[in-house]
């Protein structure tokens, strides 16, 4: 592919039409000597009057015509006492509005901006400037030439506009010192830019491989790299190995630096049976608060509720259920014990089980909070139960602070108002979010734990579910008997028989698993499309928005998501004159497209039809486009009943889900799900993906490929291993202090 050259120009700013403060993202208007130009991307600390020298290329809109989008820019200080005018009267300069930039410009003219910024004395000479106004402007005039010069000298080491926002929030006026001392400052969190493009910046100073500051941030690279894998901490033999692979430094180096770092306390060591783990302070004191708090409410529990098998009639004639010993049992549990965990497989009861306990405490006078981890497991649970239910961090009324980090409103200083919660889908639910929960529940309440623990483990780091029932120490049910009415669905028997280890039945063909035999991926992906478009809404009356849901193992290759998503994208929404169209980070969005939220995005604005408005939307939310305005390259898109306006730089939060991986539709369930099982990487060949991937049907499933990759994933038990505190620190598990 050829390569794309870039264009250049220079201008001054006319206005400012969209600014977004956090991230620097802008829309602006700049006059180049001929006509006005819409320019758009990270322009940061931008204003009317400024002249601005542009790097990037044209795009062009139907609606609006051409725009010039912004890769790289340099700034010059207002020329001339027009744009000296323009840009003091724009209010960029705190505590200097239109009136006073008249005043200013009419007494010192093009001279204007020196005075102010070396001569603020002579600011008195002003009406209505005093001395210490006239000190403060100048402070400020000096601050925001930092952040220009910051911005131009980060970007001379490859630092992009929005990343030198971030650095200088972080560093502020010693930004440049900082990075020319230590590159590796930039690595920081806060900042949060990659290890390798501090590797480039230290490289181009001519730093040596072994810096002690190099090694450092390596070492810390290496774990926070891990929390991607799910790990919470790391065994400290394997930190130093792959730290010292990564650096090609000696280990022995490596292990003297990571003492420093324990010994500064940048990290945590703990010895569990016998072995030394390394945390970062965060998630070893998020899994240190945990332990503690889940024995505190075990010697602390909710008053018992009495009398449970005589009510359990009376519950069974409300229901018309009758229900199985194992459920019985797990409603004594919660009653008696005030804490447990539910799990058990589909069909097993866990929602009937879960109704029971619900029923038994309201009219036992308990209020009952119900949550789950994202919107639609949410939706679901209060589906099913028939009681409001509400996300994780919605109940936990989620804020953020200075650094837009997520904080609780509610927490120990502002408790949870029940008697008993309830939390479903505890498989997705990692470390931090559990802390947070406990956190915020009060001591003597029940907590009622619900999940499948042969699901996935969570996206975030941590092994809640797993380590709370390998520890022992609580009450755990788990259900096994299937029942009659699930029976019934082959989708259940066959989930059963993959995670007993057994090959599904492929050879039914009346139910509602279907497998359809194909060796070859071209014609796999053909017919995914086919059974999307066509012959599903034909035969069942499925919508192929709303009801049908491809999953694919993989991102890549010819039946990843990446690939399979185009094609759906051509047949299911295909170019049309009335439908806007953008680009964003090589991914084409369309008017009508079925999109997804890829990361936790906490400062995400949102509205209801009903006024209402809030912040955040979440890894796995589901959505639709309903508008792009391409003129201020920004896509509208309806998540659930909230409406989202994402900017260019938000944008690159979302991606097309008519397909999407097994380990993004954890926590969803699909009337429609069709899977390709074919040439799967091996990493990815094992069996609870692929019952992670056939629990996510409710109502059909087809799996299409060869039973020879079945067969590889039911026999490939190999679970992912995480590496975690909790159930040490829950089980005494011999740990000591290091």
């Amino acid at each position: 592919m050829a390569e794309v050259k870039l264009l250049e120009m220079t201008g001054t700013v006319e206005q400012v039409i969209f600014r977004n403060e956090k991230n620097g993202y802008a829309v602006i208007e700049v006059n180049d000597g001929e006509e006005l130009i819409t320019a758009v991307g990270n322009l940061p600390f931008v204003d009317a009057g400024e002249e601005l020298h542009l790097i990037g290329n044209w795009v062009t809109n139907q609606n609006y015509g051409e725009q010039f989008r912004v890769d790289a820019f340099e700034r010059s200080k207002p020329a001339g006492e027009a744009a000296i005018l323009k840009y003091l009267s724009s209010g960029a300069v705190k505590g200097v509005g239109p009136s006073t930039a008249k005043k200013i410009v009419k007494l010192f003219g093009e001279h204007s901006l020196n005075v102010m910024e070396n001569e603020p004395e002579r600011l008195c000479e002003v009406r209505g400037i005093t001395k210490p106004k006239a000190e403060k402007i100048s402070r400020e005039l000096k601050r925001l030439g930092g952040i220009r010069e910051m911005m131009v000298q980060l970007g001379g080491y490859g630092i992009s506009p929005a990343e030198a926002v971030r650095v200088w929030k972080y560093y502020g006026a010693q930004s440049i010192d900082c990075v020319r001392e230590n590159p590796y400052c930039i690595c920081e969190d806060g900042v949060n830019i990659a290890f390798g493009r501090a590797d480039q910046i230290a490289a181009s100073l001519e730093r040596p491989q072994d810096d002690l500051c190099r090694v450092r941030a390596g070492i810390l690279y290496v774990i926070r790299h891990n929390l991607r894998n799910g790990h919470t901490c790391l065994p400290a033999d394997k930190l130093t190995a792959a730290a010292s692979h990564l650096l090609g430094v000696d280990r022995g180096l490596t292990r003297d630096v990571l003492e420093d770092l324990k010994a500064d306390t940048s990290v945590v060591s703990r010895v569990f049976q016998e072995r030394e783990f390394i945390f970062l302070p965060d998630l070893y004191q998020s899994e240190v608060y945990s332990a503690e708090r889940i024995k505190m409410l075990l010697r602390f529990p909710a008053p018992s509720i009495t009398g449970v098998d005589g009510r359990m009639e009376e519950v069974e004639q409300k229901f018309g259920i009758q229900y199985a010993q194992g459920q019985k049992q797990a409603v004594r549990e919660a009653m008696s014990r005030g804490i447990l965990v539910l799990t058990g497989g589909p069909g097993t009861g866990k929602t009937t089980t879960l109704n029971a306990m619900i029923s038994l405490l309201e009219s036992s006078g308990e209020k009952v909070l119900l949550a789950a981890p994202t919107g639609r497991a949410a939706k679901r649970m209060s589906e099913l139960t028939g009681r409001e239910a509400k996300t994780i961090h919605r109940l936990l009324q989620v804020e953020w602070d200075e650094n837009d980090q997520p904080v609780f409103a509610r927490n120990e200083k502002n408790l949870l108002e029940c008697d008993a919660l309830v939390i479903d889908e505890l498989s997705m639910v990692d470390t931090a979010l559990f802390e947070a929960l406990l956190r915020a529940l009060p001591l003597g309440r029940r907590l009622i734990l619900v999940g499948d623990s042969d699901q996935l483990p969570s996206v975030g780091p941590g092994n809640v579910i797993g380590d709370l029932i390998a520890s022992g120490i609580l009450p755990v049910v788990q259900l096994r008997q299937v029942f009659r009415q699930s029976m019934q669905s082959l989708i259940v028997r066959n989930a059963h028989r993959i995670v007993a280890g057994e090959m599904p039945d492929l050879d039914i063909r009346n139910e509602d698993f279907f497998f359809l035999r194909c060796g070859d991926s071209a014609r796999i992906s053909s017919t995914i499309v086919d059974l999307c478009c066509r012959r599903l809404p034909a035969s069942y009356g499925f919508s192929p928005q709303a009801d049908i849901q491809v999953l694919s193992p993989s991102r890549k290759g010819d039946l990843g998501t990446q690939e399979l998503n185009k094609k759906l994208q051509q047949a299911l929404n295909p170019p049309d004159r009335q439908k806007a169209e953008i680009r964003v980070n090589g991914l084409l969005f369309r008017e009508g497209d079925k999109v997804m939220q890829v990361r936790n995005d906490y400062n995400l604005p949102w509205t209801r039809s009903d006024g209402s408005v809030g912040e955040g939307v979440f890894n796995g939310d589901l959505g639709t486009i309903l508008k792009i305005d391409r003129r201020a390259s920004v896509i509208t898109v309806r998540v659930d009943d909230r409406v989202v306006a994402y900017e260019s730089e938000t944008a690159a939060e979302l991606e097309l889900a008519y397909a999407m991986t097994v380990h993004k539709s954890q926590g969803n369930e699909f009337p429609a799900v069709v899977i390709p099982m074919f040439h799967i990487a091996p990493q990815l060949s094992y069996r609870n993906l692929l019952y992670t991937a056939v629990t996510r049907a409710k109502s059909l499933l087809i799996l299409i490929g060869t039973p020879e990759t079945v067969r590889a994933m039911v026999e490939n038990n190999r679970k992912t291993r995480r590496y975690t505190g909790l159930l040490h620190l829950l089980t005494g598990g011999g740990a000591d202090d290091s």
